[in-house]
């Protein structure tokens, strides 16, 4: 039986509820959120999204240490896919609030210990400053408007709670130049040629990166984003940038080492491989000031 999240909403929410999700009007159906619905939709894509995406043990360390324990919190994973935050780091939250658009991953979600709930990041129904935890995992760079996003993202969390971002492409790293975007077309060619790459079919691959929106070079999210937008909130804020398979050492300042195809990018692009801005990634850790401490 899911949990109650009346209390939670603001006044006059609407809503319909079924036996597996609570569902919200959207009001604007843009392509980002087509294309995540239909791809994170799809019952075989979500449940390979579940098995092999964020679930390393780097991957935990590095959420344990900036997320801190789950136990008794109230946490709002937005952006949660079939539930691969809480799949990995396990613990027992107070209540734990799943947000996404496409109802199978929401129903696989449903089945770890989220309550599930579809609505439009953009517009959240929540009231502010009710989550001791909010997360966003490889969400906004899937969103049309990262700003708008994140912002709503920040109302949700109450004075001493965090909110936690990661797996969003640092605009620095993918800003390809020259023959790296050469290169990288190139690759676009090829898999419409061989009809996918790591992905079993072309339309699984076509909708993987449609739903990329702000994955892909000249985009991604940079410290300036974060800091912008979050630090007017009363938020302080950390940035951390970070290649893929590195833990906690990531909030200890270090990057860790990129593949081979990507330092050559960043080589090919005139910037230095080993650089914090050539690093695939930026981990944002941000703390609601408690003006009460």
């Amino acid at each position: 039986m899911k949990q109650d999240i009346t209390p939670l909403l603001i006044p006059n929410s609407s809503f319909s509820e079924n036996d597996e999700y609570f569902e919200f009007p959207i009001l604007r159906h843009s392509d980002s959120l087509k294309a995540n619905a239909y791809y994170f939709g799809h019952p075989e894509w979500s449940e390979e999204y579940l098995k092999y995406c964020h679930r390393s043990e780097t991957f935990k360390s590095r959420w344990l240490a900036a997320s801190g324990d789950w136990r008794d919190k109230l946490v709002i994973d937005i952006g949660c896919g079939p539930g691969n935050i809480h799949a990995t780091l396990q613990g027992k939250p107070k209540m734990l609030i799943g947000v996404d658009v496409a109802p199978e991953s929401l129903r696989l979600a449903g089945k770890l210990g989220y309550v599930p709930v579809l609505a439009d990041a953009n517009n959240l129904p929540f009231k502010s400053g009710i989550a001791d935890i909010v997360t966003l995992n490889a969400a906004l760079h899937h969103s049309e408007n990262m700003g708008s996003v994140l912002k709503e993202a920040a109302r949700l969390v109450k004075p001493g709670g965090v909110l936690v971002t990661d797996h969003d492409p640092q605009h620095s790293a993918w800003n390809y130049k020259g023959l790296a975007l050469l290169l990288w077309k190139a690759r676009l060619l090829y898999y419409r040629l061989i009809g996918h790459s790591f992905h079993k079919s072309s339309e699984q691959q076509k909708w993987a990166l449609a739903c990329e929106t702000h994955h892909k070079p000249g985009h991604g999210v940079t410290r300036e984003l974060f800091e912008s937008i979050l630090e007017p909130l009363g938020f302080t804020v950390k940035v951390y940038p970070h290649n893929h398979e590195l833990g906690e050492e990531v909030l200890q300042g270090q990057t860790g080492p990129a593949e081979l195809k990507y330092r050559l990018g960043n080589l090919l692009s005139g910037r230095n491989p080993s650089s914090a801005s050539s690093a695939l990634s930026l981990m944002c850790v941000a703390r609601k000031v408690n003006f009460q401490v």
